[in-house]
């Protein structure tokens, strides 16, 4: 198992000094889901919730989110993120909202707690706007499906 590359050797947290690191292309792709009643889900599809649009108002939370990673979690490198693309999907059978969250860059550190913090939070939109009618909604299976880039190469979820 490899170290924990955010403590020093004194155990103290550090943000890691990514200078050294040479600039690559960098992909991180992760997935939540939203599982509700039947009927919350006919009324996200069909446009009927009070608040609004909420496919449409939890993607623009989740790219705002990947925007303000490091602003949330406290040892992650600000990054000029070059794409952050967010697709929610619903499925009727499982009753549920997919989401899923790609965030790309050039740079000296990946992007993979981007992509976890934009699905969350876009997850958690849906949660807020529909909690009036379906407090029993969960948020479910957040995790990396995909990374791709720097030194550690690809990871692809099993």
């Amino acid at each position: 198992m490899a170290d924990l590359t955010h403590f020093d050797k004194a155990g103290n947290a550090h943000m890691v000094d990514v200078g050294d690191k040479a600039e690559t292309e960098r992909i991180a792709v992760a997935r939540a889901t939203v599982t509700m009643q039947p009927q919350t889900l006919k009324l996200i599809t069909d446009k009927a919730v009070r608040k609004g649009d909420v496919l449409a108002v939890a993607q623009l939370a989740g790219i705002m989110a990947a925007k303000r990673t490091p602003d949330l979690v406290p040892l992650c490198h600000p990054l000029a993120l070059t794409s952050v693309q967010v697709t929610l999907s619903c499925d009727a059978g499982r009753s549920c909202v997919d989401i899923e969250a790609t965030c790309k860059l050039t740079g000296r550190t990946g992007v993979e707690m981007e992509a976890l913090t934009a699905a969350t939070v876009a997850a958690l939109t849906v949660y807020d706007m529909c909690k009036a009618v379906d407090r029993g909604m969960t948020i479910t299976d957040v995790r990396l499906l995909h990374k791709s880039g720097g030194k550690s190469g690809t990871y692809e979820a099993r």
